[in-house]
């Protein structure tokens, strides 16, 4: 089996004929492909769940300002903030996602799911699933493994990368993982977890991807948490029975024909968008100076 599946309906269908719940497969595949015990896998899992816990803790309450200064505790300031415009749970959850994906922006540790560039999403949203709906980790553990899979199919039928496909590839697909994990962790049914990837990839579908200096910290870290928020929300529309009219598999094939088409300037190689605005150029130059400075003395050596 040196692919899972290759779009969803296969998964749907296996599942269907064997009675597997969906992270079955993925559990196998795991097995199979890492040449590990069940133990052994669910051990890796609460290992990648830890770090992600941890992340989330660390930019909430350590200093997370990077070498560029473009990020500066922003997980933290919002946490502080006297002025709310969200209840304390949407808070939350754009509070972890922006400080884990800061914890990356700063040289922490982070688990890369499925990109750095966008490890603050599945952490964000994982973990203030659990906290409000007091899961145990095995269900959080079964999630990561839906998770896992759906961006299997993504990367096969489209991409997983910014420098391929744009932020719609990168974050938007940590957003359909993250959504799709969401029903599955609460009970939904496999179309209703297909639905919630569906209607993410919507949502995020034509994202450039367009870094300031060429650096993953501004847009990126914002957006993480406007893809956590966007994971929720379409978990919540598609546990209800909303129907996302156009079907996953051509959701995903839309990603990829996006992504094909979308200009390079806008995948990653910080010649357009935020980058080329005349402050992201002063930046850039800024930045540049900074890294030419601490190349060492060659002459003195």
């Amino acid at each position: 089996m040196s692919l899972l599946f290759t779009d969803f309906a296969s998964w749907q269908a296996h599942c269907a004929q064997t009675g597997e719940p969906l992270h079955q497969p993925v559990l196998d595949y795991e097995i199979e492909q890492k040449g590990r015990t069940e133990v052994e896998i669910w051990a890796g899992l609460q290992r990648a769940y830890d770090v992600m816990r941890d992340a989330v803790h660390t930019g909430l309450t350590e200093n997370m300002t990077s070498r560029s200064g473009m990020i500066n505790n922003g997980a933290k300031k919002i946490a502080a903030s006297p002025v709310t415009v969200l209840s304390p749970e949407f808070k939350q959850l754009v509070t972890r996602a922006l400080g884990a994906k800061e914890v990356n922006s700063c040289m922490g540790r982070v688990v890369a799911a499925p990109t750095a560039g966008a490890s603050g999403i599945l952490p964000g949203v994982l973990v203030t699933l659990q906290d409000l709906h007091k899961l145990e980790d095995r269900t959080i553990l079964e999630g990561l493994l839906v998770a896992a899979g759906i961006a299997l199919i993504i990367e096969q039928n489209a991409s997983l990368a910014g420098a391929v496909g744009g932020c719609q590839a990168e974050t938007g697909s940590a957003a359909a993982m993250g959504s799709g994990a969401i029903v599955y962790c609460l009970g939904g049914s496999v179309e209703q977890t297909f639905a919630a990837v569906a209607i993410t990839i919507q949502c995020m579908l034509g994202l450039v991807c367009d870094p300031v200096a060429g650096l993953v910290e501004v847009p990126c870290v914002v957006r993480n948490a406007s893809a956590a928020a966007i994971a929720f929300s379409s978990a919540q529309i598609a546990i209800a029975g909303v129907d996302p009219v156009i079907p996953v598999d051509e959701c995903v094939a839309a990603l990829g024909e996006v992504g094909q088409s979308m200009e390079t300037r806008y995948k990653e190689t910080a010649l357009g968008g935020l980058a080329n605005t005349p402050r992201g150029r002063q930046i850039e130059q800024r930045v540049l100076v900074q890294d030419i400075n601490i190349l060492p003395d060659e002459a003195a050596e």
